[in-house]
């Protein structure tokens, strides 16, 4: 089947190529290489006309009255070449290049194709290389004299120039000397019909064999129950896994109590460690699951966000080359907690015969990465193809219709009263609804802006939780190449499109323990673009934690932090940039803010990951005699109690903004299995709660891999656990509060 489809694109390749023309063939046949015999000297008669030069080791020589060009090394390993590009004119379909050349004192330089060759190259008339490239004409040892040589090649449509390059290619030694170079015209037909016979023989060969290496393959599945052979490594050879052999370098045999695993050890820091291995794929394979036991240890992840320890996967056809469809890696960036089972599902391309899988430590500093009981097994392609449908069908319902401000429609300012928030009129507002998770993580996602026009249109939220990073803002991340433009456009759109639909937008600076200058200067900017935008208020700072509340109002030094908590999520950079700083305090925030003349209403975030309110009322409020106000956040999760002592003395006071909040069915490994609450049970208790105190609210997370998730996928399917509660409670349902954690 491959094969078929193979060829018909070869032949078609073939069909495509430059009709011929029969009149490029008159009966004095074109010569496209001028003075090809070198005999006609340029003005000052010291180098053949209509060549170019040659920068080192090229000279014009003459041996009893005959004129040629001289190639020859100066010294081991330095590359000697003459470029030329030949104009191609129109219609011609095919070229035939003549020439004599001799070889002498040839010593081929460290690789196999460090030789004397004639290497030619087709380009368009914007010098784009185009596709096949002629084979060079390479030789390898020296001849006997001058010696006669000749090659023909097709010319496929858009190319204009050929690009003629002798060379004495990196060798050791060696003379390579030319005369009497021709290019003509021909005719394309007896070639095409050539290469058409060649690649119809090259394919039914090729699949021959593929049916033999598929029958291995099936062979191989029945015997050791994966396509992977001795995936345990129990079954040994000579000393050796049977059929894993020996292993060097960055790869080694380990044993402990008597089990054999595979190690990858990062010997260098930056430097690819990785095992690279090829399976065939039995007949009839639509797709495969891939197992594995992993353990990694001292990782250091490296300077890019993809160095770190993975599991890549690419696939081969039949004749060799990868194919471009291609699973996605596997990848870890922490240590694990002793050895972890892994598995991975993928589909296989119609046209794969072999699968690629290469564990590695991608260019890490350091760190090692134990495997055991690979297995690489035929699996059902039905999940896998409905699960390819949704994301066609998600990519399809992203789509967002670009909109024009429309002021008319936009809310009305908001400003805190008492612990009241009101509009300009005097009304009471209950803000609620999600966090459009992602701006935080990825600077090029655009998912939010559909994220907030659901979560307003068919989840009926008045306000939309938009985490961002200051970084991303100033375009100071290896995703961004702009300055931030693209991202603060994204946030643009995402605050127009709310505004248009009468909601509000939080933009949440979504950094840690506590505030620092860097932070102040955001705000300075970010409060700049959007002052006294009616629609949008500022979450200051997402999370403080392991601060004195004197420190969070007022600043100080942020030492060490100790002990285990949720700072387990955050990857080992962020965690030390939340450690060892002069902390400016929150109260600077908020001034760095009004002194952009904005009066919008500002969030400050509590203690203890925004759990822990209790601070303000006693005494650590901040103040804001310009603004609109002050809202103070909560995070609560379904792992947290002392609900009522942690936020509502405060909310006698001031207004609650319950920034983040939500349950999953699913356990977070960073904290305890047993004190994390059925979602079933809490959330309509912490709905009933809010609904209680009239706390202004935004669930997280509005994306489904973001949890707790109110979202099964991006069609917003609502999760029973989470989703299904909120959508309900944004839609005006009311919830008992049965009793308070």
């Amino acid at each position: 089947m491959f094969a078929t489809r193979l060829l018909r694109k070869l032949l078609f390749s073939l069909a495509i190529m430059v009709p011929f023309s029969g009149s490029v063939l008159a009966e004095n046949a074109i010569e496209l290489a001028p003075n090809g015999d070198f005999e006609k000297p340029n003005g000052d008669s010291s180098w053949p006309a209509n060549w170019g030069g040659v920068s080192s080791g090229g000279t014009w020589e003459e041996e009893k009255g005959n004129r040629f060009l001289r190639l020859k090394s100066p010294q081991p390993g330095e590359m000697v070449m003459l470029y030329q590009e030949i104009k191609i004119p129109v219609d011609v379909g095919a070229l035939k290049l003549t020439w004599k050349q001799r070889v002498s004192d040839l010593k081929k330089g460290k690789k196999a194709w460090f030789d004397a060759r004639i290497m030619l190259e087709l380009i368009d008339d914007q010098h784009q290389k185009v596709s096949p490239t002629p084979s060079a004409a390479a030789s390898g040892k020296n001849t006997a004299g001058w010696v006669q040589r000749e090659t023909e090649f097709l010319v496929p449509e858009g190319a204009y120039w050929l690009k003629f390059m002798p060379a004495l290619f990196q060798v050791e030694s060696g003379t390579f000397d030319l005369d009497d170079i021709s290019l003509q015209p021909i005719d394309p037909g007896p070639l095409r019909e050539q290469m058409q016979r060649k690649t119809q023989e090259r394919l039914a060969k090729l699949e021959l064999d593929a049916i033999k290496r598929r029958q291995k393959a099936q062979s191989t599945l029945q015997q050791w129950g994966s396509i992977i052979p001795n995936g345990n490594f129990s079954d040994l050879t000579n000393g050796f896994p049977t059929a894993w052999g020996k292993m060097s370098g960055d790869v080694s045999w380990q044993s402990e109590e008597g089990n054999t695993f595979l190690r990858i050890h990062s010997r260098q820091p930056g430097k690819l460690a990785m095992l690279y291995r090829t399976f065939d794929i039995p007949p009839e394979t639509e797709a495969l699951q891939l197992t594995w036991k992993q353990r990694i240890s001292q990782l250091k992840t490296g300077k890019m966000p993809w160095h770190d320890a993975r599991i890549m996967i690419e696939f081969q056809g039949i004749d060799g080359k990868k194919l471009a469809s291609k699973p996605s890696p596997v990848y870890t960036q922490k240590n694990t907690d002793g050895w972890i089972a892994k598995s991975k599902s993928f589909l296989v391309p119609e046209d794969a015969l072999t699968v690629i899988v290469m564990p590695s430590l991608f260019q890490v500093e350091s760190g090692t990465l134990d495997l055991d009981d690979l297995q690489l097994q035929p699996t059902s392609s039905e999940p896998l193809l409905a699960a390819a449908k949704l994301r066609e069908e998600e990519a399809k319902f992203r789509h967002v219709p670009r909109e024009e401000p429309n002021p008319a429609k936009w809310p009305k300012m908001l400003k805190v009263v008492g612990n009241r928030v009101v509009d300009t009129d005097g009304q009471d507002v209950w803000l609620q609804g999600v966090n459009a998770g992602g701006l935080e993580t990825l600077p090029q996602d655009k998912q939010q802006i559909k994220s907030t026009v659901v979560a307003i249109d068919q989840w009926k939220a008045n306000c939309v939780r938009v985490p961002i990073k200051d970084a991303f803002w100033y375009g100071n991340s290896v995703y961004q190449k702009d300055g931030g433009k693209e991202y603060r456009e994204t946030i643009a759109r995402i605050v127009n499109l709310a505004a248009n639909r009468g909601a509000y937008v939080v933009l949440d600076l979504h950094r840690y323990r506590a505030a620092k200058q860097e932070h102040a200067d955001f705000w300075k900017d970010c409060a700049a673009v959007y002052k006294n935008h009616p629609a949008v208020l500022f979450d200051l700072l997402n999370e403080p934690h392991g601060i004195s509340w004197e420190i969070w109002r007022n600043g100080g030094f942020v030492g060490t932090k100790t002990g285990s908590d949720e700072s387990a999520f955050l990857n080992e950079e962020d965690q030390k940039k939340n450690q060892g700083f002069q902390s400016v305090g929150m109260q600077a925030m908020v001034n760095a803010v009004r002194s952009t003349g904005a009066k919008n209403i500002v969030i400050a975030g509590g203690l203890a990951w925004g759990n822990d309110l209790s601070g303000i009322a006693e005494g650590y409020a901040l103040e804001d005699p310009t603004g609109n106000g002050i809202m103070y956040s909560w995070h609560t999760y379904n792992w947290h109690t002392d609900w009522e002592r942690k936020v509502l003395p405060t909310a006698e006071k001031y207004p609650i903004f319950l920034g983040e909040v939500g349950a999953d069915i699913n356990k977070m490994d960073f904290i305890p299995a047993e004190d994390q609450e059925d979602p079933y049970t809490w959330v309509p208790d912490m709905l009933g709660f809010v609904q209680k105190h009239h706390i202004h609210w935004t669930g997280w997370c509005f994306h489904p891999k973001a949890t707790p998730v109110m979202i099964s996928d991006w069609k917003y399917t609502p999760t029973p656990f989470w989703g299904e509660f909120a959508k309900d409670a944004l839609h005006g349902k009311q919830f008992e509060l049965k009793r308070t954690r």
